[in-house]
């Protein structure tokens, strides 16, 4: 990957940006619900994992340390035998994180008509 100039203003659209990257990983299948899961509290990685129904535990580790790259996540070993880690959002994962919520919300709110939108569709 090629390096951006930290001086020049993000721009998701251009192909070379570092925020697409970033963007992608937030929005990806597992990312935006490891996130939500995330914005209602911290989680040991098994809790995470029945959260997130469906998803596997290398993608959702996979998820995971992606996000914790990209500073949205903090992952914290716990002191204890056996050892433990548990998942939290950074202030940039929590500010991302509600965002993402509210976008969850919005779709969920509106599935009757996203449902009638796709029987309609496929009836044509």
């Amino acid at each position: 990957m090629s390096e951006q100039d930290p001086t020049l203003e993000a721009d998701v659209f251009a192909r070379g940006c570092h925020s697409r990257e970033a963007l992608q990983n937030v929005t990806s299948r597992w990312g935006i619900l490891a996130l939500a899961a995330l914005s209602e509290g911290d989680y040991r990685f098994n809790a995470l994992r029945r959260r997130v129904d469906g998803v596997s535990e290398r993608m959702l580790s996979q998820t995971l340390q992606t996000l914790e790259r990209d500073g949205f996540v903090l992952r914290t070993v716990l002191e204890s035998i056996p050892p433990k880690v548990e998942y939290s959002l950074t202030p940039l994962g929590r500010s991302v994180a509600d965002r993402l919520v509210g976008l969850i919300e919005l779709v969920e709110s509106n599935l009757p008509a996203v449902l009638d939108a796709r029987a309609q569709h496929d009836a044509c």
